[in-house]
């Protein structure tokens, strides 16, 4: 039950993070300069949206393959090893994001 209600909570922080990058190109698609762009993803608010965009796609990710592979991969070793590949990556990708977003120049 757990799993199912973290998956859910990280979707619904998936899209309402799209919905806010969707209107915000929408507003600004046509005249978008890299300024602006930075300016934007350089709130405070909006760094720790990301961040927990972040945060939710590792763990709606981690939970979805952590199902696909316990329902495909029979095989204990396979299992094992695929998993912990995905571990990871993910958690690479966690900490490179969190790198990215809070670098200060």
């Amino acid at each position: 039950m757990a799993d199912w209600i973290v998956q859910r909570f990280s979707a619904l922080i998936l899209a309402a993070y799209t919905t806010v990058i969707v209107v915000w190109l929408a507003v600004y698609g046509t005249e978008l300069t890299f300024a602006q762009w930075q300016g934007f993803i350089g709130q405070t608010w909006m760094k720790i949206f990301t961040l927990l965009t972040i945060l939710a796609l590792a763990s709606h990710a981690w939970i979805g393959l952590w199902t696909v592979a316990t329902d495909y991969l029979k095989k204990r070793l396979v299992r094992v090893v695929f998993l912990g590949f995905v571990a990871v990556s993910l958690v690479v990708y966690v900490v490179w994001g969190i790198i990215i977003l809070w670098r200060f120049d």
